[in-house]
């Protein structure tokens, strides 16, 4: 008999009770791991000091035992790493030089940290200025509670008369750069509806869920500050611009015991200026420049003195000033912006100027050569500066001979090494000595050098580092930097134009992207320029344009006359006939076939007009200039 399926007996109370017990006793031992871990999570965090207290003077137990615990110690606590998180948006100033603007976001509430421009690279014919992309800030207009200015560069403050008509909120900086921030609105008819406050070392400033402590900085201009930007993620600290200047022009050397005790607070991240990451050492100080200065006033005899520097370098032209009057000369001033920056500088007690020095350029020619010092723009061979006109002899006030003295107080930019090159050999085919050299000490850097932006690190003493301000090179070696000092690599993140960072307490990401391209500002035009329109204007500036006009029959499409053909900045072959001859033929080939065409209309026809020139223009010369086609219908 084939065998059946037993049936499964029915189990006893007494079994029943006895399983039940068995998965309560496992459950609760699963649940006192559970306890053992967490309790282990706790401690460990506590131990690597993950909870840092933003209120002064406040620091855990472990922290006091060994500073440098917060940033070397792995915390295991599984939790949300992003929970709690400040996120950095980065629309300027990362893999660039100039117009610096970074958001600053925490429970939905946003401020901005300067709002900068850059001027245009070679490759941007027709361009004024460069503004960062202020999409990302239109889209969030709602949300934005303040604008903080580290200090009154263009760089840094440039594009804030554009920002401004698009969101219109309180604006902090210090007292100089609240005087230039100002003239930019004036200029632009804003000025009335601005908010503007002024701040100084040491003030405190709460927006929505931030506040932010100025805290004094050595740079190229004074009244240079860094933030210490506090909320409920943690304490951050931006450097802005800076340098360590033990002798500095104004007297304010940098407040690094104020730093160390923010160091001693508890600094979750530190983002800290790129500029000069690769320059080992340590920068010299600006008194150095005044030293040279004199020396060189001394070499210039009874020569005229023309000086380039930056226009906003306050501390170079105090130390020109200076200079001139103890020897007896007047200062004549050259540029729209300088004479603008020394105005508000004077008028606000940061430039010394005895009285009688500085005189109009229209009175230029009532002294002699000896009895002169004019300071001017042009340090970076700009096209429209007035060194650069002095050089052409463009210049409606001074011409430039044998008898002048030059010196180039600045560094170029990198990119303007040509420019500010073919400046210098102008003026001296007009026979003047012109004064360059890096070696003589004629500028120093307002920058941080290495070793600088190391003492820096170990005084803050930061969780997590972002190297910011400056090109990916120097982005990157800082990063090296921070690397040598013992910030582990996986707290240490280069950020990218557009990325937006967020940084917890355990943990720093890249989160995602936003729109952050460049707006071209060409004559009163903002953002009306793209690519595309630059890319015509290269074009037409290398390879000319090529003007076809063609007149057709309304009925049949058959041409009514020969095809004219005009040009401009295009260079025809020896030959030119023979090629105006090609065109025209290549274009009656066109509108053959255009007759017999179906459903062909007249856009079609200029397209294959433009297509059938261009490809015989190449042929013929190798060339690819703008081509124009007009197709008149009768």
């Amino acid at each position: 008999m084939p065998n059946k399926t037993a049936k499964p007996q029915k189990k006893t109370d007494t079994e029943i009770f006895s399983e039940k017990k068995k998965k309560e006793a496992a459950v609760t031992k699963n649940t006192e791991k559970t306890k053992s871990k967490s309790a282990a999570s706790k401690k460990t965090a506590e131990q690597g000091n993950i909870q840092v207290k933003t209120k002064t003077g406040s620091v855990t137990a472990a922290r006091k035992k060994n500073p440098a615990l917060a940033r070397t110690t792995k915390t295991t606590v599984k939790t949300n790493p992003l929970k709690n998180a400040v996120r950095i948006i980065f629309l300027g100033g990362i893999n660039e030089i100039g117009k610096n603007l970074t958001v600053f976001e925490y429970n939905g509430e946003m401020v901005i940290l300067d709002c900068g421009m850059t001027f245009p690279d070679a490759d941007m014919p027709g361009i004024d200025y460069v503004l960062p992309d202020f999409n990302f800030i239109e889209r969030n207009a709602d949300k934005i509670k303040a604008i903080f200015i580290t200090h009154g560069h263009e760089d840094h403050i440039g594009g804030l008369p554009y920002l401004l008509k698009i969101v219109n909120v309180p604006i902090y900086a210090t007292g100089l750069s609240i005087g230039l921030i100002e003239g930019k609105l004036r200029e632009h008819r804003i000025f009335k509806n601005a908010q503007l406050h002024t701040i100084k070392p040491g003030d405190v400033i709460s927006a929505g869920a931030f506040s932010f402590e100025a805290v004094h900085v050595n740079h190229s201009i004074p009244d240079s500050l860094a933030f210490a930007i506090r909320c409920g993620a943690g304490m951050i600290v931006h450097t802005g611009d800076f340098k360590i200047d033990n002798t500095p022009i104004d007297g304010g050397v940098i407040d690094l015991p104020k730093l160390a005790a923010l160091g001693n607070e508890g600094v979750l991240c530190l983002m800290q200026d790129s500029t000069n990451a690769e320059k080992p050492g340590y920068t010299p100080s600006e008194k150095k420049v005044g030293e040279t200065l004199e020396q060189l006033f001394i070499k210039a005899k009874k020569k005229r003195i023309i000086i380039a520097s930056f226009s906003s370098n306050i501390h170079r032209i105090q130390q020109i000033i200076t200079t001139a009057y103890n020897k007896n000369r007047k200062i004549f001033l050259s540029g729209r912006s300088l004479e603008n920056v020394t105005s508000v500088s004077r008028e606000l007690g940061y430039l010394n100027v005895p009285d009688g020095v500085i005189l109009s350029i229209d009175h230029l020619k009532n002294y002699k050569d000896e009895e002169i010092v004019i300071i001017t723009t042009g340090s970076q061979g700009e096209p429209m500066s007035a060194l650069t006109r002095m050089a052409t002899g463009e210049h409606k006030k001074v011409t430039v001979g044998k008898n002048d003295f030059v010196i180039i107080s600045a560094t170029p930019i990198p990119g303007n090494e040509k420019t500010v090159a073919n400046t210098i050999n102008d003026l001296m085919k007009l026979g003047a000595e012109v004064i360059y050299e890096k070696s003589l000490g004629l500028h120093v850097s307002g920058h941080a050098a290495q070793e600088d932006l190391k003492l820096i690190m170990n005084i803050v003493r930061p969780r997590f580092f972002i190297p910011v301000h400056g090109e990916q090179k120097h982005l990157r070696k800082h990063a090296e930097l921070a690397l040598s000092v013992g910030i582990p690599e996986d707290r240490i993140l280069v950020p990218e134009l557009g990325s937006v960072v967020a940084v917890s307490q355990h943990s720093i990401k890249t989160e995602s992207f936003v729109a952050a391209g460049k707006i071209f500002v060409d004559s009163s035009g903002v953002g009306d320029v793209g690519s595309a329109v630059l890319r015509d204007r290269k074009k037409l500036s290398t390879d000319g344009v090529v003007f076809v006009s063609a007149v057709s029959d309304l009925y049949t499409g058959g041409l009514m006359a020969p095809v004219e053909i005009q040009t401009k900045g295009f260079v025809f072959t020896d030959n030119a006939n023979e090629l105006n001859r090609y065109i025209s033929e290549t274009c009656e080939d066109v509108f053959d076939r255009y007759m017999r065409g179906v459903e062909m209309d007249t856009n079609a026809l200029r397209q294959r007009l433009k297509d059938a020139v261009a490809k015989a223009i190449f042929e013929k010369t190798k060339r690819s200039p703008v081509i124009l086609i007009s197709v008149f219908a009768v």
